[in-house]
């Protein structure tokens, strides 16, 4: 019993939730609609009102004069019921289209304000299977309360009016049936909430699995993972098509419920009209026009019958949107944040610690300064806390101790927005947006003239190749800039960190996955970012660093060692020693070791 409580308070919530968000934009619109609504539902009526006058005057008292007159009331009930039907069908559809307009908006604008740890911790691909699925579950929660209560709510208590005027005995042998079928759906509408949230779920991975494996195709056909993937998708699909029959199965038993309700309410009431006309001699215009208002009382009842259960599946689907919508931007601007002032673009860590979720500590007490208008490099092993670092300072997290400083002003205490616009970022693995390569550098600073896009193009070394294209700047990248090489992409996010004239550049390993011809190109396309900028650089080769103004060697999360490359090379028995030695005599003039193979 309580559970059922909880259950009817859960749906109450999430509808009134959704009509608080809506009702009142849409107010006029519903008017409307509902005014449409109760036409269509008095135009019902008044047919079968209007059958006992049919049956009497023509076929009883055979009166042509009224023939004509009844004749032409209804052909004018069913012109304007159609009008009517129109009307309120286009005006819900343009509402609730707008609706859904309007929470994929606030759904987009709301992910954006997300941190990037609740997108580490949640598949990208599932979470889009999923708004597509759910989002019009909003939509779908409020037409039905409309068309549920303004017609069909309206309709039948309507027609069972007709009814009890016409004969009150039968109107209740009618609804003597009905609480047994009341109860049944209720059953129905319970057990068909939890096999609806678990069908999206599921649907969400058959979706986002797809999805992946689309992204991935490269790999999937380079390891041979076909076969594997066909099997684990498949048996994805099966289970979805088991939970979506289960669904069928449960949904579709309010159809032998009203049917049978159905079918012995009218039989009822026929055998005891008609024992009544051949024993009692009582007039057949009343009983026609109970039996019509009757047989019209049968769709809306079996709609409203069922609205309970649709209810659930759209609710099961408002909930699902509402949960992201609900979820706590962190690391949000306190209320007393001011605009990051720059004036030298120093940045200090002193002290900070940091940990991800459910994980062992990564920074224990790091501190360094990179000096404003220099270039500190970061190197250390895999696992040092690099890359921890570098997204430190942008706020994609913030630290669990200690402070990090530009300009003297702790980040924590300015706004996000002021913070990120004096950074520019180049990360290790370029990402381009659907559109054109204009349109990718000029991300960087959305101001920005052709003329400055192009002259970043030229500092980043990408205009000759960009020129080289089909259309030049105003040629399509294609999804992820598929139809690029990877040292074109990441000279053109090199180029939108340079439109952007930030102060402040944060590369992450920027020439780690390239060639050495594409890396020796986005080197020099670097050098020329570099200048004049505060710079803090992950060095995946040590031969790239060199001239930097200061080397903060990391292991373990610590700071080990600082100073120029030749300060650092000369330490005997150092750890950038080590590595520089270790470079210095592999083949490959290749990547930083791991932890484990830089022991003695």
């Amino acid at each position: 019993m309580q559970q059922k409580h909880l259950d009817t308070d859960t749906v109450t919530s999430v509808l009134k939730r959704v009509i608080a968000e809506n009702a009142r934009d849409h107010l006029r619109g519903y008017a409307f609609a509902i005014a449409a609504l109760i036409i269509i539902a008095a135009s019902t009526a008044f047919t079968a009102w209007i059958m006992e006058s049919v049956v009497n005057e023509a076929f009883a008292n055979k009166r042509a004069d009224m023939v004509l007159l009844i004749c032409g009331g209804i052909f004018i009930a069913f012109v304007v019921r159609g009008f009517a039907t129109y009307a309120q069908t286009v005006q819900l559809s343009k509402i609730g289209n707008n609706i859904v307009a309007r929470y994929q908006s606030r759904l987009y604008t709301h992910l954006m304000a997300l941190n990037v740890g609740y997108y580490n911790s949640t598949r990208s691909a599932q979470l889009a299977a999923q708004i597509s699925q759910n989002v019009t579950g909003i939509r779908d929660v409020l037409n039905l309360t409309v068309t549920s209560i303004a017609r069909d709510l309206l309709t039948l208590v309507a027609l069972i009016g007709v009814m009890i005027s016409k004969d009150w005995l039968l109107t209740i042998i009618v609804f003597v049936i009905a609480p047994p079928l009341i109860i049944g759906l209720r059953y129905v509408s319970r057990r068909l909430r939890s096999a609806t949230r678990e069908a999206v779920e599921i649907n969400s991975r058959v979706l986002g699995a797809m999805q992946e494996t689309i992204q991935g195709i490269t790999i999937v056909k380079a390891f041979t993972m076909e076969e594997e993937l066909r099997r684990k998708v498949t048996s994805i699909i099966d289970y979805a098509e088991n939970r979506a029959n289960r669904i069928a199965r449960l949904s579709e038993r309010t159809a032998p419920m009203t049917e049978t309700f159905a079918g012995l309410a009218i039989s009822s009431v026929l055998a005891y009209a008609a024992f009544r006309s051949i024993y009692a001699g009582v007039q057949p215009g009343a009983f026609f026009a109970f039996v019509t208002a009757l047989l019209m009382a049968y769709d809306p009842a079996r709609r409203l019958a069922r609205l309970q259960v649709q209810l659930e599946r759209a609710v099961v689907n408002a909930r699902m949107i509402y949960e992201i919508l609900d979820t706590e931007p962190l690391h949000r601007d306190r209320t007393d944040a001011k605009a990051l002032e720059l004036t030298t673009a120093e940045v200090e860590f002193r002290n900070v610690t940091f940990s991800y979720a459910n994980s062992e500590q990564v920074l224990r007490g790091v501190s360094f300064v990179a000096e404003g208008g220099k270039t500190t490099a970061l190197v250390g092993p895999s696992g040092a806390g690099k890359s921890t670092v570098i997204s430190l300072i942008p706020r994609f997290y913030d630290p669990m101790g200690g402070e990090i400083l530009i300009d003297g002003q702790d980040i924590t205490e300015v706004t996000k927005d002021s913070l990120r616009r004096g950074l520019a970022y180049v990360s290790q693995q370029p990402y381009l947006f659907e559109g054109t390569i204009r349109d990718n550098i000029r991300y960087g600073r959305p101001e920005a003239s052709d003329a400055e896009v192009e002259e970043a193009a030229r500092l980043a070394f990408a205009h000759d190749f960009i020129l080289a294209q089909p259309q030049g700047y105003d040629t399509p990248v294609g999804e992820h800039g598929s139809t690029l090489s990877g040292g074109q992409r990441q000279r053109l996010s090199i180029a939108r960190a340079l439109v952007r004239r930030a102060p402040i550049l944060l590369l992450d390993e920027a020439t780690s996955a390239l060639d050495t011809e594409s890396e020796a190109a986005v080197q020099k396309a670097l050098d020329a970012a570099m200048k004049g900028r505060t710079v803090i650089v992950i060095a995946h080769r040590l031969s790239t660093i060199i001239k930097a103004d200061k080397i903060v060697v990391m292991r373990d999360g610590l700071v080990v060692e600082e100073g120029t490359h030749e300060e650092l090379a000369r330490q005997p028995g150092g750890l950038y020693a080590r590595l520089n030695n270790l470079q210095g005599q592999s083949p490959a003039a290749g990547d930083l070791p791991s932890e484990g193979s830089i022991t003695p």
